[in-house]
């Protein structure tokens, strides 16, 4: 294995499992992407093991802070152990999170499960190097009857990956139907959003249900319903507006699922664009509306921009709730930090006119745990208001 040197260890030292390549006492270029590498200090102190890209900003990440080997074992190990804290622990049986990545010790590497159903993302060259390894221990650890490769999102591009999606065990005949709450929900880790659906919203929408009583209200960003079929099953009418045909399409099987046709509508539109139509109006007719729009920002140079467009949605949602009326506002947005997401909402009110108490000030559910030393990992901010 080969060596690499860290001139600067602050962070590496506080926990962080990412290396920068401006971190590094050399250039990382002589590396294959991907290779495992001993991390050292300036000292020749051995500090860790990780995998090294010099295509990627992230020059290495961090696997293991102590000698040993890397391989099947090891990540086995890993795996289990993350298993055991969702279901030992957390007391989840059917569907969660199974692999979260840094949070887990697994940099790269994200697993959901659904009920008997695995969609794995390999976000990085180091991981790609075991891909045959992982899903090997995966199928071992879980025994699933589909497993499916989501390795196209777009970060594997700042990888130097290859975008695919890949059935490696089992087919896509009979679609997994997970349970939430009391309500049934059809997943299609193939063709979904990220691996088929939003397990981080959990809590939050299950929460958020027990405040709705009934009434009358908006899923906006509603993707395959999942906000929206909780509301439904509260006895409230709700309307879920995407702009994907192909979500809704999955939205309305849910409901005919549930037996919820008669409680929700769909509307294909710009969510932008449905505020806009409806905003004037000037009827505050709504007794709650659901945001929970896709991340607006990917990096800190388009903040501005974020917030402008939080901003936006969220003043235009206030104007239309009745006063009593609930709010549910997310950002998904790591670099939409709680502060800044608390400030873009006090302002959009300011701008709409209306002022509210928060109810709460919510994250990701505990199956997406979060590491203090890596602040990335805690992206989710879900706050729930009450209009005055």
């Amino acid at each position: 294995m080969k060596k690499i040197t860290l001139r600067k260890t602050k962070r590496f030292l506080a926990g962080h499992q990412w290396v920068f390549s401006n971190e590094l006492a050399e250039s990382p270029k002589g590396f294959a992407p991907g290779a495992l590498v001993e991390i050292y200090g300036l000292k020749e102190e051995f500090l860790g093991i990780g995998y090294v890209n010099p295509q990627s900003l992230i020059a290495v990440r961090v696997l293991s802070r102590v000698r040993e080997e890397i391989g099947e074992e090891f990540f086995k190990d890993r795996i289990f152990k993350a298993r055991g804290l969702r279901e030992d622990t957390l007391g989840l049986k059917g569907s969660y999170r199974a692999v979260y990545s840094e949070a887990d010790y697994l940099p790269g590497l994200i697993v959901d499960k659904y009920e008997s159903a695995l969609s794995i993302q390999i976000l990085t060259a180091g991981m790609e190097a075991w891909k045959d390894t992982l899903i090997k221990v995966l199928d071992e650890v879980f025994g699933p009857e589909l497993i499916v490769l989501r390795n196209d999102s777009r970060s594997r591009n700042l990888e130097g990956l290859l975008l695919y999606k890949e059935v490696v065990k089992g087919d896509l005949n009979n679609l997994p139907v997970i349970e939430e709450g009391g309500v049934r929900i059809e997943v299609d880790p193939y063709e979904g959003q990220k691996t088929g659906y939003f397990l981080d919203q959990r809590e939050n929408r299950l929460e958020f249900k027990s405040l709705v009583k009934g009434g009358r209200g908006l899923d906006l960003f509603s993707y395959s319903g999942g906000w929206g079929l909780q509301l439904a099953a509260a006895g409230a009418r709700v309307n879920c507006v995407d702009e994907s045909e192909k979500a809704l399409s999955i939205a309305k099987r849910n409901a005919e699922l549930n037996g919820f046709e008669g409680g929700m509508s769909f509307t294909a539109r710009n969510v932008f664009d449905f505020l806009k139509e409806e905003a004037p109006k000037g009827e505050r007719a709504y007794d709650f509306i659901v945001l929970d729009p896709p991340a607006f920002v990917k990096s800190a140079k388009k903040i501005k921009e974020a917030e402008k467009a939080y901003r936006e949605l969220n003043r235009m949602a206030m104007g239309l709730l009745r006063p009593g009326g609930l709010l549910a506002t997310s950002s998904c947005s790591y670099h939409m930090a709680g502060e800044i997401f608390a400030d873009v909402l006090l302002k959009a009110g300011h701008l709409a006119g209306r002022g509210f108490r928060v109810l709460a000030f919510r994250g990701q559910a505990k199956d997406h745990p979060v590491l203090f030393e890596m602040p990335e990992t805690g992206y989710l901010k879900c706050v729930f208001l009450v209009m005055d």
